[in-house]
């Protein structure tokens, strides 16, 4: 596999239009007594800006082949790591560090073909984490900012937006990144909530219930609940309790709705068996 086609399959388009970089740089907003965790460092068009204003930053970088360079032009307070974002471990990573993790950003110009699993990393590890800046592909930011009602609303927004207030910046257009992509991009940033809106006691329980109530969207959301295997009766009782209509979509609920649905449900099913 050529170098050309390797970074093809990583996914990577590298951001060449300075106006949007300094704008990036803005809505960092990179300060010296933070550290910064970028993800996917390319050819260091982002990196080198934000060691020149952050306390230190920790650029991730998967293709081997760009790592010399970087280095080359690294200083004391850019680390330059060859790692797989999606394998990292940021316990590891971060406990030697001394910043705060009220301090800690994770920002990138994420490949397309990481956007999902990163974000559900990032879920995962979000204790580490005050706030997160990424570059993604339009549909996928415009899912992560997405209010109720919205066609884009789905269990992602729920999850992320559960613990991160979302707020899309600006749409970037193709031509803005070397080799273009067919798509749109968009810069997002989450900030961690004070205090998370739910937590569940099984977050793969309240993960699979959100799957299941989106996975026909056209269908009411009733329909998908049965799929579930919860019990006509039960349904109608939740919907009493919670004022919900019976012709209520999936993409209707807010996220209180859907968590107080889901700890009813589970708990009169639990309670009954």
């Amino acid at each position: 596999m050529t170098k050309r086609t390797k970074r093809r399959a990583l996914g990577q388009h590298f951001l060449k239009s300075q106006a949007v970089l300094k704008k990036i740089i803005r809505h960092i907003s990179p300060h010296k007594e933070e550290l910064i965790v970028e993800i996917g460092a390319g050819k260091g068009a982002l990196t080198f800006p934000l060691a020149e204003k952050a306390g230190k930053v920790i650029a991730i970088e998967k293709d081997p082949a760009l790592i010399p360079d970087l280095r080359k032009k690294a200083k004391t307070h850019l680390i330059i790591l060859e790692e797989d974002i999606l394998k990292l471990n940021f316990q590891g990573l971060l406990k030697e560090e001394k910043a705060d993790k009220a301090k800690i950003k994770l920002v990138g110009n994420i490949p397309y073909s990481l956007t999902s699993p990163l974000l559900f990393k990032v879920l995962a590890e979000r204790r580490f984490f005050s706030e997160c800046i990424f570059l993604l592909q339009k549909e996928v930011a415009e899912r992560v900012c997405a209010k109720p009602g919205s066609k884009k609303y789905a269990p992602l927004s729920i999850l992320l937006q559960i613990h991160f207030l979302t707020r899309l910046h600006f749409i970037v257009p193709p031509e803005s990144f070397s080799p273009p992509p067919k798509v749109n991009s968009a810069l997002i940033s989450l900030n961690k909530r004070n205090q998370p809106l739910f937590i569940p006691e099984n977050e793969e329980l309240f993960r699979n219930f959100l799957k299941a109530a989106f996975q026909h969207r056209r269908k009411f959301l009733q329909k998908n609940l049965n799929r579930l295997g919860f019990s006509p009766a039960l349904i109608n009782d939740a919907y009493s309790k919670l004022s919900l209509d019976k012709n209520v979509r999936p993409e209707q609920l807010s996220i209180s709705q859907y968590t107080e649905l889901f700890c009813f449900l589970y708990d009169q099913r639990y309670s009954a068996s």
